[in-house]
């Protein structure tokens, strides 16, 4: 037999145990600064909030105040890396320093506009978008109008009314071919991931690529891949009959995966073919050859966290530095 929930404790409850009003409450659990609570008044609703396991309803606070303290990060990519996940893990515990709590929204959208109004909906205190192509100036004006104080993004170039970290993707295959040509490589091969959504960020990687070989002799070859073995496998079993010399990978989890490969096909790295990866996580340098890879300098999770804050308080913040790709060379290319 089914259980009956038990009713939730409210702020009345809390208020019956303290003793106090539920404005009372009120004040002292929303941290009400222009309400003077005594000290004592207010250990007594904290101790009988905490007897009782109260929980304040945060949809209702986020309609007193307009806002939550949420900060939802849309993940629209099902294969984030640890670059990527090592980032939003430290960007969480930054933002927990200042009273909010970061949420990933992985809901899938047909465009820009439709996904704007579901993150609306949430009446978060700010929006974070790792790939700022899905802020659109619709998305940006239903957000706003929503009341949503704080928007932030990751673009290849200033989006109106977004606190903008510019980051341009094709500026990671521009070096990473160039490095190769630079290494006597001219025909190139560029994974592009299969994985959903990846394509947000390889594909401008491609095009800084082609952009390389479009000024030199080289030639650049676009090689789907999945990030699986047999994937990997397959591809590389075919490596001899492409004639390529060189690889950019993508990043250097594919990088890791492309390397096993290539070895166990009995393709030498490098003197058969050089391989670039992207990120400079720590096992680049623990690849045998050990990886040359693009290194992202890019703002700390502490800078995005106080402007993120310094946004949903006073709708201004000092602007954000661009990430910057840093070519770390090693024995693979």
């Amino acid at each position: 037999m089914a259980r009956r929930a038990a009713a939730a404790v409210t702020s009345a409850d809390v208020a019956r145990l303290a003793g106090v009003s539920r404005a009372t409450v009120s004040f002292v659990l929303n941290n009400t600064q222009a309400h003077r609570v005594s000290d004592a008044t207010r250990t007594k609703v904290l101790a009988a909030a905490d007897a009782l396991g109260y929980v304040p309803h945060a949809a209702a606070r986020s309609l007193r105040a307009g806002r939550n303290n949420l900060v939802l990060i849309p993940a629209a990519v099902s294969a984030i890396g640890r670059l990527v996940s090592g980032w939003i893990d430290d960007l969480h515990s930054e933002l927990e320093r200042y009273g909010y709590t970061a949420v990933l929204h992985a809901g899938r959208f047909a465009d820009p506009g439709s996904a704007a109004r579901a993150w609306a909906e949430l009446r978060p205190g700010a929006v974070l978008a790792l790939d700022g192509t899905s802020l659109g100036a619709a998305g940006v004006d239903v957000l706003r109008r929503a009341g949503v104080q704080a928007l932030m993004a990751l673009a290849p170039r200033p989006i109106e009314g977004v606190c903008t970290v510019v980051f341009d993707d094709r500026r990671v295959g521009v070096l990473a071919v160039d490095h190769l040509v630079a290494q006597g490589r001219r025909r190139i091969g560029v994974v592009m991931p299969r994985e959903r959504g990846l394509s947000a960020f390889a594909e401008p990687r491609l095009a800084g690529a082609l952009s390389v070989a479009a000024r030199t002799t080289a030639t650049v070859t676009p090689v789907d891949m999945e990030y699986t073995y047999a994937s990997a496998a397959e591809l590389a079993s075919g490596w001899t009959a492409r004639g390529l010399d060189g690889v950019f990978a993508y990043n250097d989890e594919y990088a890791a995966l492309l390397l096993a490969v290539l070895r166990d096909a009995g393709v030498d790295v490098p003197d058969d073919i050089a391989v670039v990866g992207c990120d400079d996580l720590v096992t680049a340098a623990l690849q045998r050859p050990a990886l040359t890879t693009i290194r992202l300098d890019m703002p700390s999770a502490a800078q995005v966290a106080a402007a993120l804050h310094d946004l949903i308080e006073t709708g201004t913040a000092a602007p954000l530095p661009a990430v910057q790709p840093v070519l770390v060379r090693r024995e693979s290319a």
